[in-house]
């Protein structure tokens, strides 16, 4: 087996402070006297649900107690340079970090100051690192559709200035989808690829008014398009990429271990995955780690594995050239010899 740390690949669904380092969190959190639950720190990762509301409750309360220890310009920036350090390492070429600007605004001057200092540690990231990298702004579902429109038309300012997509995140079973339209029209018109959360906690119907109400072109999981063939035969057909984090989706209870992720059920109908590891904060998996436990649960080929790291290139928005160059670096991890990984 070729080693998948080496495997050139992109990462598409990575949360801002669930991309930080455990050991991060622990020392922000000394240094300004924040007390942390047991559950990040002596029994981390934590044990996680979401079947219920009172379990995703739980998990939004650790992520906000996590993001508290943020306190800094410079806080900012060493989370943005660990997190392209950390994927580099796990064979990232490409990271596209996803952040709602309304969570930290408050404590960095407002939305767009704070966007711009996650801009301008990403470039310093980039040239640091030499990871590509850009940002998906997020609104949030639990918040009304008018902060979203706010932040659409944020992410719209900052086309072609680091910002490539628009999201909508948090618990998918909150609000109604359809209200978020207006947000996510503003997104399109402005060119922005649009990627809301859908087809995790809710099943294939969601997935449908994601595609239906705010014309998806990547969906955020959508791992279970796999029960109904009929929608995923129609997700095949319009090129719509899946963010499939099978560890995060063990973790919150939509699947009870780790073969029963349906990955090869979207690959044999010819779906474009690409994995993440969503938020390994919270989770203790990071991006390769995402391909090592599918390449274990289902007993995936190196050729398989090469596959979902063109098809996570292929639906970024990674530039040309760094695209070319990985994908070209994917047919070389092939044809070199196998070696354990």
């Amino acid at each position: 087996m070729r080693d998948l740390h080496v495997l050139p690949k992109a990462h598409l669904h990575l949360h801002f402070t669930g991309s930080m380092r455990h050991g991060t969190l622990l020392e922000l959190a000394e240094r300004d006297g924040i007390h942390l639950p047991d559950a990040l720190v002596s029994e981390w990762p934590p044990q996680l649900t979401a079947a219920d509301e009172k379990g995703w409750f739980r998990f939004q309360r650790l992520y906000d107690v996590a993001r508290s220890v943020l306190r800094t310009e410079d806080d900012v920036r060493r989370l943005v340079l660990e997190a392209a350090q950390d994927d580099v390492a796990d064979g990232g070429r490409w990271l596209e970090i996803q952040v709602d600007p309304s969570g930290y605004g408050a404590r960095f001057g407002g939305i767009t100051a704070f966007t711009d200092l996650v801009l301008d540690a990403v470039r310093d990231a980039t040239q640091r690192t030499g990871l590509g990298m850009a940002v998906v702004i997020a609104a949030n579902r639990t918040r009304h559709p008018l902060d979203a429109r706010t932040l659409a038309r944020l992410a719209a300012q900052y086309v072609d200035r680091g910002v490539v997509g628009f999201g909508l995140s948090n618990d998918e079973r909150r609000g109604r989808t359809s209200d978020f339209a207006g947000a996510f029209a503003i997104a399109e018109r402005a060119g922005l690829m649009l990627a809301p959360h859908g087809g995790e906690l809710r099943g294939p119907e969601h997935i449908s008014a994601c595609l239906d109400s705010l014309h998806a072109g990547r969906l955020g999981h959508g791992v279970r398009a796999a029960e109904d063939p009929d929608l995923l035969r129609r997700i095949v057909d319009t090129g719509v990429a899946l963010e499939v984090c099978p560890v995060s989706n063990v973790a919150l209870g939509v699947y009870s271990d780790l073969t029963s992720v349906p990955l090869p059920t979207l690959l044999d109908a010819g779906a474009t995955v690409a994995l993440g590891a969503d938020d390994p904060l919270l989770f203790g998996s990071r991006l390769a780690g995402q391909y090592a436990t599918m390449r274990a649960a289902h007993g995936l080929s190196d050729a398989e594995m090469a596959e979902l790291g063109r098809m996570s290139l292929r639906a970024s928005r990674a530039p040309s050239d760094i695209r070319d160059a990985a994908l070209a670096d994917i047919d070389a991890w092939l044809a070199a010899p196998e070696q354990d990984a």
